[in-house]
């Protein structure tokens, strides 16, 4: 199932290759690591897709990408496991991240402001005024999104190996009592 899964819902590595922008990378897309669905390059590339999806900003697919080609794991799975965070996401995340920041670097004096309001209307605005809500939390947002994109990437990779493991024994149980009604 979660080879059918990824590649009904994946789109084939010969149509990302042949990608106008991407095409222009060739020698870079070869390795057969980045396109195979196994549950190592797929952890993997959960586990990428998980770490870059906590950078601020409209730029995770950029770092995820050249992390997933450096360590030779799924290429798309990780640029589409970066949409965890959106919109909706993102400030239970960051609010999140600068506890665990504050947790590790133990500043306690320092007061938490809650996040602005998304005006949906103008959304330029409401970005900027976001980004600077952020860079206003410093160090211990700095920190805590660090050590959150770790835990983050390390619990998908987990989930990714022990979920895909438990599928497959599940289906040679299954294959095996088909066998023994059948008197095969």
């Amino acid at each position: 199932m979660p080879r059918k899964f990824f590649r009904k819902h994946l789109p084939s590595h010969e149509s990302v290759r042949n990608h106008r922008h991407i095409a222009r990378f060739g020698g870079f897309l070869q390795h057969p690591n980045l396109w195979h669905l196994n549950r190592h390059s797929v952890a993997g590339g959960v586990a990428v897709g998980m770490f870059a999806g906590l950078v601020p900003g409209p730029f995770q697919m950029l770092v995820a990408a050249p992390i997933a080609v450096v360590l030779r794991v799924n290429l798309p799975v990780a640029l589409v496991t970066t949409f965890y965070t959106n919109p909706f996401t993102i400030g239970p995340l960051y609010v999140l991240a600068y506890l665990i920041g504050r947790l590790i670097i133990g500043a306690n004096g320092t007061a938490f402001r809650a996040p602005p309001e998304m005006e949906w209307s103008q959304l330029g605005a409401s970005f900027r005024t976001f980004m600077d809500w952020s860079l206003s939390l410093g160090t211990p947002l700095a920190v805590g999104l660090m050590a959150l994109a770790v835990i983050m990437a390390a619990l998908g990779y987990a989930c990714v190996q022990i979920g895909w493991r438990a599928y497959v024994i599940r289906a040679w149980r299954r294959r095996g009592q088909l066998r023994s009604k059948h008197g095969l």
